[in-house]
């Protein structure tokens, strides 16, 4: 397989909650693969040293601040950008928030957070954007799913709640914009090391148990998504659609 089917060059992508963690790990990694890339978060001083240090490592960037969990002030932002003669090809719906809490005492206004931020989200600018994409006749949309789109653990029922839709929103998405020439797919991490995942990275306990129940014997690297985020945006996946690809290091293989 002639490897320019994985080349971004020319190709415009999105990432929601890029100002740091996976978001700006995929950020970066489809910069290499030719990409210029949007940043998009609500801390705008955050994604400005973001964009400032994938510019110094020659990456073309713009940055789009808005709440994902605005369904107007994302329809906004990406009409605005649109608008501005600069289309979005690519979509990386990777925003996303943790609660942990027994399930018996989970707070309801968490609850209500992690359903905004982990899947309102992906209807609000997977939306926005399909809307130019549908017009334009093509367009690849990536929702980042979980380990927990498949598997629960104790402390984070909502959180897995909150995955499993969106690996079932993306298979609606790709089922409804699949006929207008859109491919929609999820990428699933496992557990990988990120400042969401900080607290259990620091906990030996936790680690060692997860080096034991993981194949592979450890934590990710976020940088061991790319490949799989290329994949998905490129034209290597041009007849994949609707699919959870999940980069777990087997977790999800093995008992």
């Amino acid at each position: 397989m002639s490897l320019h089917l994985f080349d971004l060059t020319g190709r415009r992508a999105l990432v929601t909650g890029s100002g740091q963690g996976i978001g700006l790990a995929l950020a970066r990694g489809l910069a290499g693969a030719g990409a210029s890339v949007v940043l998009n978060g609500r801390d705008a001083a955050k994604l400005d040293r973001a964009a400032d240090a994938l510019r110094a490592a020659g990456a073309e960037v713009a940055v789009l601040p808005f709440d994902v969990t605005d369904h107007d002030a994302a329809r906004a932002a990406v009409d605005g950008f649109e608008g501005a003669g600069t289309p979005i090809d690519v979509l990386v719906n990777n925003a996303g928030l943790q609660h942990r809490a027994p399930l018996e005492d989970f707070p309801a206004d968490a609850f209500e957070r992690l359903l905004q931020t982990n899947v309102a989200s992906v209807f609000h600018v997977g939306q926005a954007v399909a809307r130019h994409m549908i017009a334009r006749g093509r367009g690849k949309i990536v929702n980042v799913a979980s380990v927990q789109t498949a598997l629960a653990r104790p402390g984070i029922a909502p959180y897995t709640a909150t995955k499993g839709a969106v690996g079932n929103l993306t298979k609606g998405m790709a089922t409804d914009w699949a006929p207008h020439g859109l491919q929609v797919n999820a990428l699933a991490p496992g557990y990988f090391e990120t400042p969401l995942n900080q607290a259990l990275v620091n906990d030996p306990a936790f680690s060692a148990w997860l080096a034991k129940r993981t194949p592979a014997g450890r934590w990710g690297r976020v940088e061991e998504l790319v490949g799989a985020c290329v994949f998905l945006c490129s034209d290597a996946s041009s007849f994949v659609n609707g699919t959870t690809l999940f980069v777990d290091g087997g977790i999800t293989a093995s008992l």
